[in-house]
């Protein structure tokens, strides 16, 4: 069955039942988008001096108010009620869906909108160091694999007027061996953002936020009196900007995962190419697909590489696994280069292939046992987006379908 799609439109104004406050969110969001125009023209410069310092003084104040719960290498720690935290998750995320979507037309909650879903392989380098060589990086191989970029969510809005932030989603195929979720028999899941570190740092936050996130209204997540977040806002705007392609920037999946027993890691993906797509028309309104367009364009020319790195846990205070705001320190654990995502040449705008992106469904425990994610936003994952996911299938009446990579659109 056909999925109909939504069309592009405004994030909706917001709802707290304040005036004030519904100004200040409205305000806020009025902007970042204001920003978004013209941060094309500054943002290279900034990141090139700024950036990174601001961010390794962010960590450092972020830390500085964590206490060293002496925690062991790849050592997890469940949060009380943690059970509780990811049901409020769920109802929040479920209401919005319900608000936002129609039976038969039923997006995703988050990572919403689909730039793209193409395909691609996953290959293994040879000569790895004995430590990366566990799990599907035990030998080299290269898995086919289908590989969606996205927008931020829980909205479809066009590309400007998102917040600056992209996904990816990589599913490989023909994994061998027993997967810790059995709804999918060879599949393995890898997922990463546009920003080094998560939006909140553990799942209590997470329920907070998305409790504002109904209301449409996340700044209040990170500006309140309660329990505010502003050091994680500073740290996600020191990397959310105006995106030029979903190719031509590195995702990081911000949250940890086993590298065999007792060894935690987290990934990332990295592009091979400089190249930047200039954005059309800034300052003035681009279209409002122009980051698919930009990905079309490219692959009707050419293919594309990207590299994938894994970084180590080698300090288990400083690189955590359950505060998932936390940028690891490459000084303490370099990213090591330990395969390729080869997206060849390819047509990828048809509506059939892009109807496929909308019956795939991603979870980080579509895995094998060597991976198994770490840290309370993984664990509350599982449940969470099995539960999202089913609901979104129920709702447009298209049952759960694992690809086997054999697929071919028009």
């Amino acid at each position: 069955m056909t999925v109909l799609s939504n069309p592009d439109r405004p994030i909706p104004k917001t709802n707290t039942g304040s005036t004030l406050l519904n100004w200040l969110g409205d305000a806020s969001m009025s902007l970042v988008h204001l920003e978004r125009r013209f941060d094309p023209f500054f943002r290279p410069l900034f990141d090139a001096i700024l950036r990174d310092p601001l961010a390794g003084l962010t960590t450092a104040l972020i830390n500085g108010g964590r206490p060293n719960e002496g925690l062991q290498l790849a050592e997890e720690k469940p949060l009380p009620d943690e059970e509780a935290f990811v049901d409020s998750v769920i109802k929040s995320f479920e209401e919005q869906m319900r608000l936002l979507w129609k039976p038969g037309r039923f997006e995703r909650g988050g990572n919403t909108k689909t730039h793209g879903v193409v395909r691609a392989e996953f290959i293994v380098h040879d000569n790895l160091p004995a430590e990366f060589r566990h799990g599907i990086y035990a030998q080299p191989r290269t898995y086919p694999a289908w590989v969606r970029f996205s927008g931020p969510g829980p909205y479809i809005t066009p590309d400007i007027d998102d917040v600056g932030f992209m996904s990816i989603g990589i599913k490989l195929m023909r994994v061998p061996g027993p997967k810790l979720m059995d709804e999918e028999k060879f599949t393995q899941d890898l997922f990463a953002v546009s920003t080094p570190t998560f939006v909140t740092p553990d799942i209590i936050a997470n329920a907070q936020l998305q409790v504002e996130s109904v209301k449409n209204a996340t700044i209040l997540y990170f500006v309140n009196l309660h329990r505010h977040h502003v050091l994680d806002l500073i740290m996600q705007s020191l990397w959310v900007k105006t995106q030029s392609g979903p190719f031509e920037a590195p995702y990081f999946s911000c949250v940890p995962y086993l590298l065999g027993e007792g060894r935690a890691m987290q990934y990332s993906v990295w592009p091979k190419s400089k190249h930047r797509t200039p954005i059309p028309r800034l300052p003035f309104r681009p279209p409002n697909d122009y980051l698919r367009d930009s990905m079309v364009a490219t692959l009707a020319k050419e293919g594309v590489e990207l590299d994938i790195r894994l970084q180590l846990q080698t300090d288990a205070h400083l690189m955590p696994l359950e505060n998932n705001a936390v940028l690891w320190p490459e000084k303490l654990s370099p990213r090591i280069t330990v395969a390729t995502l080869r997206i060849p040449q390819q047509k990828v705008d048809s509506p059939a292939q892009l109807d496929f992106a909308k019956r795939l469904s991603y979870n980080p425990w579509h895995c094998i046992a060597e991976h198994r994610p770490l840290g309370n936003q993984n664990r509350a994952r599982r449940r969470m987006y099995l539960t999202l996911a089913t609901l979104r299938q129920t709702m447009n009446a298209t049952p759960h379908y694992e690809p086997t990579g054999n697929e071919v659109f028009d």
